[in-house]
């Protein structure tokens, strides 16, 4: 199994940063991609950005130029470092690490953190 915790979130004015780390634990050689989710009051969850273990990164286009994704390995830790940010980025923030194809540590395919709330004030 893998275990996912999240730290970071908080409330920040709009134009501020915050910076989001996810540690992983248990069964990490199984981990490939990483990535951040959010989910705001009354919409689905969505990928925000996700890092493959090659380190080649994906952006939602609301987040391109203003958030970067990063990855080191050796510390089994993914971050999100958000700069301007906006009203609209208010959500909680959902880490998500994907099982290896193949999966010899048996992981379920998607894999979640508890969630940091991220509040932007206007």
């Amino acid at each position: 199994q893998v275990q996912l915790v999240e730290s970071g979130g908080g409330l920040v004015q709009a134009g501020g940063s915050l910076r989001l780390s996810c540690k992983a634990s248990g069964d990490t050689i199984c981990i490939s991609t990483m990535g951040w989710y959010r989910q705001a009051p009354g919409k689905e969850r969505e990928l925000v950005a996700h890092v493959t273990i090659g380190e080649s990164t994906y952006y939602a286009d609301s987040v391109k130029g203003r958030f970067t994704i990063s990855r080191d390995n050796a510390k089994n830790t993914v971050y999100l470092q958000m700069n301007s940010l906006k009203p609209e980025d208010t959500a909680v923030y959902y880490c998500n690490a994907r099982a290896t194809r193949p999966n010899p540590c048996g992981l379920r395919r998607d894999n979640w953190g508890q969630g940091t709330q991220v509040t932007v004030s206007s």
